[in-house]
C-alpha cells in the first residue's frame, strides 16, 4: 500500500467515524422526552444523509468555489439556495417519517423530530463545525505552504548570493595579481637583486589568496599581514618615491572579518595615486572601538585631476561583497580634499556579525 492509498484509507476512515458521532448525536438530541426508540434511532438515520449531502456541497463546492476566491456575492446566492433545498430536504425526512415511523400519528411522533426549526439549527450546526474545522484546515496549509515557498525563496536567495560572493572573489584575484605579475615583470627585466624577495612575498600573497580567501571569515590579524606584505612590494616598486603610513590597533586574533576586504582599497591607492612633491603619500589607519571596526585610507593626488575614480573592478565587487556580507552594518565614504583622496569603510556590530 502507497502512501497515497494509506491516506485516503485514513481520510475514508475519518470520515465514517465522524458521521457514526453525529448519529449518535442526533439520537442524544431526538430521545429528549421520548421513550419511542425505534423511531428516533430511524429518524436519525433518514436525517444523517440530508446532513451529509448538505455538508459535503457547503464544504467540497461552495467555500472553495466561491468563499476561498472571494466571490461573496455568488457565495451569499448560492447559500440562499442551498438553505432552501436543505429546508425542502429536511421537510421531506419529517413529513416521510411522519407517514412511515408514526403511521401518521403526531402523538408516536417525539417532540423534538416535528420541530422544524430545532432539526434546521441541528443539522447546520454539524454544517457550520465541519466547515469551520475546513477553514482552520485551508488556512494552515496556505500558512504552511506559504512557509515552505518562503524558505525556499531564502534558501535560493542564499545560494544565488554565495554564487555571487564566489564570482566576485574570483575577479578580485586575477586583478590583484595582474598588478602584482607586472611589478615582478619589470623588475625581472632590471635583473633586480630586489626580484627574490618579491617573488617571496608573492608567494605569501599567493597563499592567502589560494587557500585563505575561500574561508568566509579570516582573522583581521592575518588581513593586516597580508597589507603589510602588500605594501612592502609597493615600496620594492616605488623605490625611494614612496611615503607610507600604516597604523593599526593592537587586535584579539578572534576578530574576523570577509577575506582580502581591504587590500582592493590599498592597492586603489597605489594605482590612483599621484606624486607630488617627488613622493606618493599613503596613510592607512585600522582602528577597533568596542564593535566599530574603522579602515580608513588617504593618498596623494594630484589637484587639477579629476575626481579619483572608484568603478574599478576591485572596488566595484568590494562594494557589492560589502551589500552581501555586512548589508545594514557598513557605510563607505569617498572624499577628496586638497591634495588628499581618502575612503572610509566602517563596519559596525563587527563582533555580532562574526559570531552569527
Amino acid at each position: 500500500m502507497n502512501i497515497s492509498q494509506i491516506h485516503r484509507t485514513r481520510f475514508i476512515l475519518l470520515h465514517f467515524l465522524f458521521w457514526i458521532g453525529v448519529w449518535f448525536f442526533f439520537v442524544y438530541f431526538f430521545s429528549y422526552n421520548s421513550e419511542n426508540t425505534s423511531y428516533v434511532t430511524k429518524f436519525s438515520s433518514f436525517l444523517l444523509p440530508v446532513t451529509m449531502l448538505i455538508t459535503y456541497f457547503v464544504v467540497y463546492y461552495l467555500i472553495p468555489s466561491y468563499l476561498l476566491t472571494k466571490r461573496y456575492k455568488l457565495f451569499a446566492l448560492y447559500s440562499v439556495y442551498t438553505l432552501i433545498f436543505s429546508t425542502y430536504l429536511i421537510l421531506i425526512a419529517i413529513f416521510g417519517s411522519f407517514i412511515f415511523l408514526s403511521n401518521m400519528e403526531m402523538q408516536h411522533m417525539p417532540l423534538m423530530s416535528r420541530n422544524y426549526i430545532f432539526i434546521l439549527i441541528l443539522v447546520y450546526l454539524i454544517v457550520f463545525v465541519v466547515s469551520f474545522v475546513s477553514l482552520l484546515s485551508h488556512n494552515f496549509k496556505t500558512i504552511s505552504k506559504n512557509k515552505e515557498l518562503e524558505n525556499k525563496i531564502l534558501e535560493t536567495q542564499l545560494t544565488i548570493k554565495n554564487q555571487e560572493l564566489h564570482y566576485l572573489k574570483k575577479q578580485i584575484h586575477p586583478h590583484f595579481l595582474f598588478n602584482t605579475l607586472n611589478t615582478i615583470y619589470g623588475f625581472a627585466l632590471k635583473k633586480s637583486k630586489d626580484t627574490p624577495d618579491i617573488i617571496l612575498k608573492l608567494s605569501n600573497l599567493l597563499d592567502y589568496i589560494l587557500y585563505q580567501v575561500n574561508k568566509p571569515k579570516v582573522s583581521l590579524k592575518e588581513e593586516i599581514s597580508h597589507i603589510k606584505d602588500y605594501i612592502e612590494l609597493e615600496k620594492i616598486r616605488f623605490q625611494d618615491t614612496l611615503k607610507v603610513s600604516f597604523k593599526a590597533d593592537t587586535i584579539s586574533d578572534k576578530i574576523q572579518i570577509a577575506p582580502m576586504l581591504f587590500i582592493p582599497f590599498v592597492e586603489n591607492a597605489f594605482k590612483h595615486g599621484n606624486l607630488i612633491a617627488g613622493f606618493l603619500e599613503i596613510d592607512i589607519d585600522i582602528t577597533l572601538s568596542e564593535s566599530i571596526l574603522n579602515f580608513s585610507i588617504k593618498n596623494t593626488i594630484l589637484q587639477n585631476e579629476t575626481k579619483q575614480t572608484t568603478s574599478g573592478i576591485g572596488l566595484e565587487n568590494i562594494k557589492k561583497r560589502l551589500d552581501i556580507l555586512y548589508a545594514k552594518n557598513y557605510t563607505l565614504d569617498s572624499i577628496q580634499k586638497n591634495k588628499w583622496h581618502t575612503v572610509t569603510l566602517t563596519i559596525l556590530n563587527i563582533k555580532e556579525t562574526i559570531n552569527a
